[in-house]
């Protein structure tokens, strides 16, 4: 099996064992991250474009700041209105699935790599990438790391400082190091912010 093959299926694999296809993909993302990274801050429509052409795929409305740093970029899945602040950082040496109308605010990591606890293990160079899946409506607050094999609930608030280790569920608010459930998202929530949106909506008609 290829260090890549391995390398997405969770097996542990050798970043220095020589592998075409990896050293391919290595090098896709660094051109990527120079022309990307080189692009004038308000360029989303470029950067839209270069995102396109190495994530695995991606939804409509996408807008991607810079700076931005990955692994590979082309196990990335990004839905529709998927946005990222400034220094988000996605480590893709196994698959990251982002669903609709997911926020990042800055500085959020989400990590699919690790290493193994075992001192001579590690220090072989062999490691692990676990799949890290995002659903829809997520909001991620700044300074969150998203730690590998984590599943992210939909309707989620992540709070700022975060250090997801677990798996959370759908329809809540989470936050802490590690990431814990604050409570659930109610219909309590709904109403107080419909109207707080009512109240922009009439006040913008003055």
């Amino acid at each position: 099996m290829s260090q890549v093959k391995r390398m997405l299926s969770g097996k542990l694999y050798c970043c220095a064992v020589p592998d075409k296809e990896r050293e391919e993909m290595y090098e896709r993302r660094v051109k990527f991250m120079d022309e990307f990274n080189a692009t004038g801050y308000g360029d989303f429509k470029t950067r839209e474009k270069l995102v396109r052409d190495i994530f695995k795929h991606v939804g409509s409305n996408v807008m991607i700041n810079k700076p931005f740093l990955c692994d590979y970029g082309c196990n990335i899945s990004v839905g529709d209105n998927f946005y990222a602040n400034f220094d988000c950082i996605i480590l893709d040496v196994n698959e990251v699935e982002i669903g609709n109308n997911v926020m990042f605010a800055p500085r959020v990591c989400v990590y699919t790599a690790g290493h193994p606890i075992d001192k001579d293990v590690r220090n072989a160079l062999l490691e692990y990438g676990y799949k890290v899946k995002i659903g829809n409506d997520v909001w991620v607050g700044g300074n969150t790391v998203i730690n590998p094999g984590v599943t992210i609930g939909d309707n989620v608030v992540i709070g700022s400082n975060s250090v997801v280790t677990k798996d959370i569920p759908s329809n809540c608010v989470a936050a802490g190091n590690p990431c814990r459930v604050i409570r659930k998202i109610t219909d309590d929530d709904k109403r107080f912010w419909e109207e707080q949106a009512l109240d922009f909506y009439n006040d913008s008609k003055k």
